[in-house]
């Protein structure tokens, strides 16, 4: 059977319709900030006290963009005949957003929680030499990192809780054996 002829202008005429009675969605960004999901990838923040120098962040990182700098600072011994210890000193820390590519991949596989996620999205430049930011920068961004969400009341408690509470009350019960022992020992004196 042929199509009726002009039976596609008349769907897209249709669905032009349908769409012009709907209700818009466009947000007024400037005006209206929008509502960003819960842990929303933004920026990356940066924890300076958590990080300790160990350059995984840097090694790991698909694009290069992370940019540190240290120098080895002695500790004196912290007891009297001690040795002296050496530990790495943060001088820079610097992420080139112009090269990253939000893969999530350096704060992953920081060991001491020092990289996160902040929803900050508005840090855009005229200048894309603009867009490598310092430490100082990552750090006012951490302030911004959401609270991890809380645990599922209905999940398990973690192995490392189970295992303290039950040594916790293997103990109690221990105690309260001896000190039945201790007052059993008293009256038959």
């Amino acid at each position: 059977m042929a199509p009726i002829p002009g039976s596609g202008l008349a769907k897209g005429l249709a669905v032009t319709l349908r769409t012009m009675t709907k209700k818009t969605v466009t947000e007024q960004y400037p005006d209206t900030q929008p509502d960003l999901p819960p842990r929303t990838r933004g920026v990356i923040g940066l924890f300076e006290e958590n990080c300790t120098v160990c350059m995984l962040c840097a090694r790991e990182c698909p694009d290069w963009c992370i940019y540190i700098d240290s120098h080895k600072e002695t500790v004196p011994a912290a007891a009297p005949g001690g040795r002296e210890r050496s530990r790495n000193v943060l001088d820079r820390f610097a992420i080139d957003f112009s090269l990253c590519m939000y893969c999530g991949i350096c704060i992953e596989v920081c060991p001491f929680d020092a990289l996160f996620w902040s929803p900050e999205f508005e840090y855009a430049e005229t200048d894309i030499r603009d867009l490598t930011h310092e430490r100082d920068k990552l750090r006012e961004w951490m302030w911004t990192v959401p609270a991890p969400p809380a645990l599922d009341p209905g999940a398990e408690e973690p192995k490392e809780l189970a295992a303290a509470h039950k040594t916790a009350e293997k103990l109690a019960a221990q105690q309260e054996a001896e000190a039945a022992q201790a007052v059993t020992e008293e009256g038959d004196e």
